[in-house]
């Protein structure tokens, strides 16, 4: 499915898998594979951002994946997000949805929020608010009525 498919019809906190269409190289080509893997991985589905002007500038709507954490000793040094365009060439696919019962954190409210923790249940999802600062975060709960919606309005992606 298309960048655009994912940005109309997945959930936030879904993973998504990416890739140019292209065959893995092997083990031996280092430069290769790691271009490869820069278009062939997947992340989780953290924001959609809607098409926004800027000056005479348009741009357009685009989806960011959170690709990984680097770090030691518990201490997170570098957060890698990957965002793309609606129009991206690369295809997209859902690999797994939000359960019922979790509780999506996002930094703020409104339109523009970035998920910034999925927690397995309420309790986690204030556990680890306690533990990390964002004084406007928003605890949103995925609910059966939204995965049964999802699947009568055909926006089961996965």
């Amino acid at each position: 499915m298309s960048a655009q498919s994912i940005y109309d019809l997945a959930a936030l906190g879904a993973i998504i898998r990416f890739s140019d269409g292209t065959r893995r190289p092997p083990e031996r080509h280092r430069k290769k594979l790691a271009a490869w893997e820069h278009r062939n991985s997947s992340g989780r589905l953290i924001r959609k951002q809607a098409e926004r002007r800027v000056g005479n500038t348009v741009i357009s709507a685009s989806i960011t994946l959170h690709a990984g954490d680097y770090g030691g000793g518990g201490v997170v040094v570098l957060r890698v997000h990957r965002t793309f365009s609606v129009d991206s060439d690369l295809t997209f696919v859902v690999t797994e949805c939000p359960k019922v019962g979790a509780v999506r954190v996002f930094d703020r409210p409104g339109d523009d929020a970035e998920l910034v923790y999925l927690a397995s249940h309420r309790a986690d999802a204030e556990c680890w608010l306690q533990s990390h600062g964002y004084p406007h975060a928003v605890l949103d709960e995925v609910t059966a009525d939204a995965v049964a919606a999802d699947v009568v309005e055909g926006r089961i992606v996965a």
